[in-house]
């Protein structure tokens, strides 16, 4: 079989292993890097199956010329756009009926900051759009939405109310079925963000990853990542939902992208 990945990265960790695990089982792995594709557009033959672990506008492009062709793309240029779309990410959530953090959306950072009625609660504000070294932080008065509107005054952005938690980010990872977790300190914690901690599935509270697969289904994800924090409630808050992340240094992952990139394979 042909799996491809799509991905200017191919040596990523996850990536990188579960190449070898399907080389050695006799398939072959191509990847494509979709910023040094230029004019060319999608492949004349497509392959079996395409790992879409890229986000880029040509990346999005790529995938969605390929789907047109038949290709299985995982995820689809859609779901992966989605989850880019702060805005987006909060109404589908909320619509579906998933514990997802309320969110305001302004068109830019500093229109907003300059009538913000804060009160007594922080907030956290957010880059509308999800990508690399975007903004996120924790605004407790009017001399930090100063700051931050001074420093990314045409941001557009997300405000959502701060949910008081133990500091702690439950990060948990979707391969198909599986589902994996660990435990990082929050970015907005005041110490930093800090290492990443294994979480044994056994660890979890109950339902928490029947929450994760219902997230999966309702934005028709594939290999994806949640976001969680636990506010003391019995009901965790989804914060964040991302697609195709590098989900590192967990055991079975890359097992669990082979299987899954086979079967989707098979499937067509």
């Amino acid at each position: 079989m042909r799996i491809c990945l799509i991905t200017p990265e191919p040596d990523h960790p996850l990536l990188a292993s579960t190449t070898a695990l399907l080389t050695a089982a006799g398939h072959r792995v191509e990847s494509l890097d979709p910023t040094a594709l230029g004019e060319a557009g999608a492949p004349e033959q497509p392959a079996d199956v395409h790992l879409l672990k890229s986000r880029t506008p040509q990346a999005l492009a790529l995938a969605r010329e390929l789907e047109h062709h038949g290709a299985p793309v995982l995820n689809s240029a859609a779901a992966t756009a989605l989850c880019q779309d702060r805005t987006a990410m909060a109404e589908l959530a909320l619509r579906s009926g998933l514990p997802f953090a309320g969110t305001r959306t302004y068109d830019s950072l500093a229109a907003w900051a300059a009538g913000a009625p804060l009160g007594s609660s922080p907030v956290v504000v957010k880059s509308r759009h999800s990508r690399r070294h975007d903004l996120v932080a924790r605004v407790d008065d009017r001399t930090r939405l100063d700051e931050l509107a001074r420093a990314w005054p045409q941001e557009p952005v997300v405000v959502q109310e701060f949910a008081p938690n133990s500091g702690w980010d439950h990060k948990l990872w979707a391969i198909g079925d599986r589902v994996f977790a660990a435990l990082r300190r929050s970015e907005l914690a005041p110490e930093g963000r800090g290492p990443t901690r294994p979480l044994a599935r056994a660890e979890l509270p109950p339902g928490w990853e029947d929450l994760v697969r219902r997230v999966g289904e309702e934005f028709a994800l594939d290999v994806y990542g949640v976001d969680l924090i636990d506010t003391g409630g019995g009901t965790p808050l989804i914060v964040d939902v991302n697609a195709f992340p590098g989900i590192r240094g967990q055991a079975g992952a890359p097992e669990a992208l082979a299987a899954l990139a086979l079967e989707r394979g098979t499937r067509r």
